[in-house]
């Protein structure tokens, strides 16, 4: 048997009150209303915005995504949804579905308006300058939003600012010397953006391991230290040894700008290591790889 609310009228099947689910029940027949020219629904990014109702808590999607950003920043995206959202900006829940349908296109807005942040290089500059540009840009932008790196290489990044910055990637290769097959550039272009998204991602993942274990980078190296130079002495690991003695050990900004150049050296049509190297490659010791002997 069917329950009735204190009103007479039909219980809620999804255990919110009947009130909440009509408005979002009608605010999604009004997104389903607005299709593209095969009848599909649009995506968020061509979906006009509703006229916000004269409130004292007006709302837009700028205000929403700029709020959820605050909240993702602040505690990382497991602080981030959209009742959440609407409790920041002093609003109903159900008034945020009249904007953004889902938390996915939410999160999706979130990435695009990081994006925006990420200034395209000079038209003048040559293809590899461009890309150190757009790559080192992309990097400050997930440090200063740290979820901004758990969002990259998932999903498709389809908001305007993402297709810029994908534009920029492949205007700056294409018509270059070397670069007349687009099929090159694509791939030139994969590879670079997958050498980002591992490189932040990788440094992202270190600081997140200091946050969590209130110890330093070289306090956890002195503290497996011994450990290694037993291993070491056991001879089974003789190039890792020196590898781990011998290299240098330079901060996070050098080791991303020298993996860089490494791999645009070898995109490179001419052959030619226009980078910027010191002339040693970065393999020092990671979080839990110290170099034995030596104080961090």
């Amino acid at each position: 048997m069917v329950e009735r609310d204190r009103t007479g009228g039909r219980a809620s099947t999804t255990g919110r009150p009947p009130a909440e689910d009509a408005a979002r029940e009608g605010d999604q027949r009004d997104a389903d209303d607005v299709r593209d020219e095969a009848g599909g629904p649009l995506l968020v990014w061509e979906r006009p915005e509703p006229t916000d109702r004269a409130t004292p808590s007006p709302l837009d999607r700028d205000r929403i995504v700029r709020a959820a950003i605050a909240l993702a920043d602040a505690d990382g995206l497991t602080a981030v949804s959209l009742r959440k959202v609407a409790a920041a900006l002093d609003a109903g829940p159900m008034r945020l579905y009249r904007y953004v349908a889902t938390k996915e296109e939410l999160l999706d807005l979130m990435v695009d308006a990081v994006y925006a942040e990420i200034h395209p290089p000079d038209p003048g500059d040559g293809w590899r300058t461009a890309l150190r540009t757009l790559a080192g840009r992309t990097r400050q932008a997930a440090l200063r939003h740290e979820w901004f790196a758990d969002l990259l290489g998932g999903r498709p990044n389809l908001g305007p600012h993402a297709l810029a910055h994908l534009e920029a990637h492949v205007a700056a290769l294409h018509g270059a010397p070397g670069f007349d097959d687009v099929d090159t550039v694509r791939d030139a272009v994969g590879v670079v953006r997958a050498y980002l998204v591992g490189a932040v991602r990788m440094e992202i993942a270190e600081r997140r391991a200091e946050r969590a274990s209130g110890l330093t980078k070289h306090q956890r190296q002195r503290a497996t230290g011994p450990y290694l130079t037993r291993m070491f002495a056991t001879g089974r690991y003789p190039t890792l040894a020196q590898v781990v003695a011998d290299a240098t050990h330079p901060n996070p900004a050098t080791t991303f700008d020298t993996g860089l150049d490494l791999l645009l050296d070898g995109i490179d049509p001419d052959g030619r290591t226009g980078g910027r190297r010191s002339g040693r490659v970065a393999f020092g010791p990671g979080p839990t790889c110290p170099a034995p002997g030596r104080g961090g």
